[in-house]
């Protein structure tokens, strides 16, 4: 994580932003590898998108069989 971040510090629906970093990755990498896959849980908070840890997980443990 970056800037001293650490996953208890971030909130409980994360940004695009905090998404990337919680996987390491780069937001635009995110972008095109994961956040565009139809399997990837989100919330729509207002026009926002927001996702959470374990989907994230779960989506990557997911891709990754």
């Amino acid at each position: 994580m970056e800037n001293n971040e650490k996953v208890q510090d971030l909130q409980y629906l994360l940004t695009r932003e905090q998404a990337s970093r919680f996987l390491g990755i780069e937001p635009k990498s995110f972008d095109k590898y994961i956040r565009l896959n139809r399997e990837l849980d989100r919330f729509m908070i207002g026009r926002q998108e927001r996702y959470t840890m374990k989907s994230l997980i779960i989506f990557i443990e997911k891709q990754s069989v």
